[in-house]
């Protein structure tokens, strides 16, 4: 345990971070697995509808610096991927 003030603090702080952070990759996380179901069920406007939805989520992750701005990339070009052969 700190015994340092300073440290304490960030022991609370980075401890809210943490929580914050897990709850908006838990969002994440929910809307992939949203948009992988619409993929699944092979409705193309139901797959566009989600895939709009998880690349806002993605997004907003990057703007609150809670993931890489490249894994965020990454993410949505796969997802495109997905919904570019469902529409073919």
């Amino acid at each position: 345990m700190a015994n340092i003030k300073s440290a304490k603090k960030r022991i609370l702080v980075i401890k809210k971070k943490r929580e914050q952070n897990k709850s908006v990759k838990s969002k994440i996380a929910t809307y992939s697995k949203k948009f992988q179901a619409a993929v699944a069920s092979g409705v193309v406007a139901d797959a566009e509808k989600a895939y709009v939805e998880v690349t806002s989520v993605l997004d907003s992750a990057v703007a609150d610096g809670v993931i890489h701005a490249n894994c965020a990339a990454r993410r949505k070009s796969r997802f495109a991927k997905q919904l570019d052969k469902i529409r073919a």
